[in-house]
């Protein structure tokens, strides 16, 4: 009987096996990327845009990116769903920023926004990535959960209030105190 990590990890190495085959050109590649992921890319630009046209949208944008940055895509570095997710992320909130015209040259750290693939991309670019998730690990179960599902899923405050049960105030409060956290961790 295969147990779910087995599964998990079995589930990740196919999804992966299928960017190389994508970067040469092969279709149903992507057809098989595209029906075992859409659904989740989906639901990551509508919880962020909420508009079904708009995710619906950035879900096509996302695809196109993926057929033709597909060879950028390095399974050492993250999972496939994690680099789909934060795509979809990223570019659901290029589609918001499109809106606000001011704001659309800035990220939410104010840096100058990128157009590369993705910001996980670059932090692992800069050999970061195992510092973030080292840090992301010390911190306690509950502030990591909101701060995954906050930047890496794209929801909203609010929903993860209401999916903690606990006051807006409450989780706004306890995002900002793992984010400092989380940012002492990275500095040092």
């Amino acid at each position: 009987m295969t147990r779910p990590a087995e599964a998990s990890d079995e589930a990740r190495r196919e999804l992966a096996a299928l960017f190389p085959a994508i970067a040469s050109g092969d279709r149903r590649a992507f057809a098989a990327l595209y029906q075992r992921t859409s659904a989740k890319l989906y639901g990551v630009a509508l919880r962020i845009l909420g508009s079904e046209t708009d995710a619906q949208e950035v879900l096509q944008d996302v695809y196109v990116s993926v057929w033709r940055n597909a060879g950028r895509f390095r399974a050492d570095r993250a999972s496939p769903i994690t680099w789909l997710a934060v795509l979809a992320r990223n570019r659901a909130i290029d589609r918001i920023r499109g809106r606000k015209p001011a704001a659309a040259s800035l990220d939410e750290a104010g840096h100058p926004a990128s157009d590369d693939l993705n910001a996980l991309e670059q932090l692992e670019q800069a050999g970061e990535r195992e510092r973030l998730d080292h840090c992301l690990g010390e911190l306690d179960e509950q502030p990591r959960r909101a701060i995954v599902a906050a930047f890496l899923d794209g929801a909203s405050h609010s929903q993860l209030a209401q999916r903690e049960a606990v006051p807006l105030g409450t989780l706004k409060s306890r995002i900002r105190r793992a984010l400092i956290a989380l940012r002492m961790c990275l500095e040092s």
